[in-house]
């Protein structure tokens, strides 16, 4: 009965110690993606997110579940679902690790979906401000302006203007 009792001792202790790591889920789902086995790629993304939400990989899982929605790779979802998704994950990136290096481009990955993809002009706005207000020096900061200054604008009539202004 001793001996019993310790092995069941020592598989809880050796169980317990083999939890997976972040970095096995994040490696987990990568091997999943390029098996195409998205809906399981999804929930190891999710579930390294869960285990380990201050993670310094947890902006990166953010941002790979954000790319797979953004790519409409979860079937049962329509377009718009899939962005709104893509969208939300993207600003969790910024709004949980603002400091992360995945920061910036997710923040200006999050207002390009609002204005291009959604069209919602005033979360775009909301989103691209604070772009420029929390990243002024980031390299996407001239897009971020520029995007401002056209948003809403028809794609034909930005071109007749900049071929009027050359006349």
């Amino acid at each position: 009965m001793k001996k019993y009792t310790l092995f069941l001792i020592l598989s809880l202790i050796f169980l317990s110690c083999s939890k997976t790591s972040d970095q096995d889920y994040l490696t987990q789902s990568e091997k999943l993606l390029k098996e195409n086995k998205i809906p399981e790629a999804v929930k190891s993304l999710e579930t390294l997110l869960s285990e380990y939400p201050d993670s310094k990989l947890a902006p990166k899982a953010l941002v790979e579940l954000a790319g797979i929605y953004q790519n409409q790779q979860v079937k049962g979802l329509t377009q718009k679902q899939s962005i709104i998704k893509a969208e939300q994950y993207y600003f969790q990136v910024y709004e949980k690790y603002p400091d992360s290096e995945e920061a910036p481009l997710a923040l200006f990955q999050a207002g390009i979906l609002l204005d291009d993809a959604l069209k919602n002009y005033d979360e775009a706005t909301r989103v691209y401000n604070l772009f420029l207000e929390k990243y002024p020096n980031d390299k996407h900061a001239i897009i971020v302006k520029q995007s401002l200054d056209i948003m809403g604008i028809d794609y034909n009539d930005i071109i007749n203007k900049k071929e009027a202004a050359k006349k």
